[in-house]
């Protein structure tokens, strides 16, 4: 007996009917960056590295324009217009906007000048320290053994030395000049990068991939260029950004005490020294070239700080 055509059709519509296969979307393959760019996306949220980096650049921006918008030669004097005030005092006038020191002397010129001073001995002396300390640090930590007990001495010996009052002598010795002061401060801040490149060195000497280039035949300084330089000059950079903050804060105290940078170089540590007599009566002789000093220290700081946690390995993922 069969159906009518209307029944079957109600009867295929009451039977349970098999649920249709759901297709899971496709995903995309993740983007793949390179490291650089991911350390790159990382600084660029990192409030550290953007104040301090902002802050450098606008330091380095001004130094290398400071013959075009400097207003005066910075080693013109005029006694009839020596410690003029700055603009925001009564007295102050806007072809000085920021004073005259007690030659007569722009004092916004001098502290523009005074930026190429600054920045040239922070970037050679630690430039000089960083090659030896590298040099050291690897060598120590690649080789081990004899080498790195020697090393570890001549690190030893220099951490025993402090390094104002080497500093002071030598340049009390020798006599205060710029190139002086890049000598000295760059062969007494290699320490810190000797430990960091030796440290970075002993966790990484032995892992595969050194191996591999071991077995495939290369020399020892073509792995230490080609495999182990690279992955630590993270640390050595940040490494380099502090020390960089140190040397120039040694140069302004030896050119404050008058071995440094000699007149009429306009150094901001010198700066602050020609002006400490009149600290009580115009206290923005020392003032600015202080603030400013403070500001490029700060950035330098900031800009190494945030560096490193960029760097840092639980920031890699």
């Amino acid at each position: 007996m069969t159906l009518p055509r209307d029944s079957a059709a109600l009867a295929a519509a009451t039977l349970p009917q098999e649920p249709e296969a759901q297709v899971a979307p496709v995903q995309a393959p993740a983007a793949i960056h390179s490291p650089g760019a991911l350390a790159l996306r990382r600084g660029l949220r990192h409030g550290g590295c953007l104040i301090g980096g902002g802050l450098l650049a606008l330091i380095v921006l001004a130094a290398l324009t400071a013959p075009l918008i400097a207003p005066h030669d910075p080693y013109a004097q005029d006694v009839s217009r020596r410690l003029i005030p700055p603009i925001w005092q009564a007295k102050g006038t806007w072809d000085h906007i920021l004073g005259t020191d007690k030659l007569g002397r722009d004092y916004l010129s001098r502290l523009l000048y005074g930026s190429q001073i600054s920045l040239l001995i922070g970037i050679s002396a630690a430039l000089i320290s960083g090659i030896i300390g590298t040099v050291l640090g690897v060598c120590a930590g690649y080789f081990g053994g004899r080498v790195d007990a020697v090393v570890s001495y001549i690190v030893t010996t220099r951490l025993a030395l402090p390094v104002v009052l080497v500093a002071l002598a030598m340049a009390s010795l020798v006599g205060g000049s710029l190139k002086v002061v890049v000598l000295v401060l760059g062969f007494l801040l290699w320490d810190r990068f000797a430990v960091v490149a030796r440290a970075a060195t002993q966790q990484i000497r032995n892992q595969d991939f050194i191996s591999a280039a071991r077995a495939s035949g290369l020399t020892s300084l073509r792995i230490v260029l080609q495999e182990i330089l690279p992955n630590i000059a993270n640390a050595l950079i940040v490494v380099a950004t502090l020390e960089m903050a140190h040397a120039i804060l040694l140069e302004a105290a030896l050119s404050f005490l008058g071995l440094g940078v000699q007149p009429p170089l306009p150094s901001w540590g010198l700066m602050i020294a020609e002006g400490k007599q009149y600290m009580f009566f115009q206290p923005w002789v020392i003032t600015i070239p202080g603030v400013a000093l403070l500001i490029l220290v700060l950035a330098i700081n900031l800009l190494g700080d945030g560096l490193r946690d960029v760097t840092a390995p639980e920031a890699r993922n």
